[in-house]
């Protein structure tokens, strides 16, 4: 499985890939973008199977920006993407879910809750695998 995280904060990329490696599902190479051009170039070279999005990164292309492309490419239909953001007003949630984001985690990141919620999403990538 291979895991996108796109998210300008080094911080945050390496938190997020930490609690993934963590979570120890087996074989999975984590990949990281700073901005959502760098996401946008990284899929179109490899097959992600699981995206996380910040919303604010520092380009012309936020994380809903990049959703709402993704969203219009076939293979990336249905790959599970979550926003990692500290946009949490209701309004947000509901856009970005409009949009196509699979789930929302607020920032900062409980560990406890990341980890239930990826568990149940990496349980439905391995049954649809088989």
């Amino acid at each position: 499985m291979t895991v996108l995280v796109a998210d300008d904060s080094r911080i945050m990329r390496n938190l997020l890939k930490t609690y993934i490696r963590e979570l120890d599902v087996g074989r999975c190479e984590c990949v990281d973008a700073e901005n959502g051009e760098e996401a946008f170039r990284l899929i179109q070279t490899r097959q992600i199977d699981l995206m996380f999005l910040d919303w604010n990164m520092s380009t012309s292309m936020t994380g809903l920006d990049f959703l709402k492309q993704i969203r219009s490419i076939d293979i990336y239909k249905s790959v599970p993407i979550i926003m990692v953001t500290s946009e949490i007003a209701k309004a947000n949630v509901i856009e970005a879910l409009k949009a196509g984001a699979t789930d929302y985690i607020s920032k900062p990141v409980d560990q406890k809750i990341f980890k239930d919620k990826i568990l149940k999403i990496v349980d439905k990538i391995d049954k649809q695998k088989k």
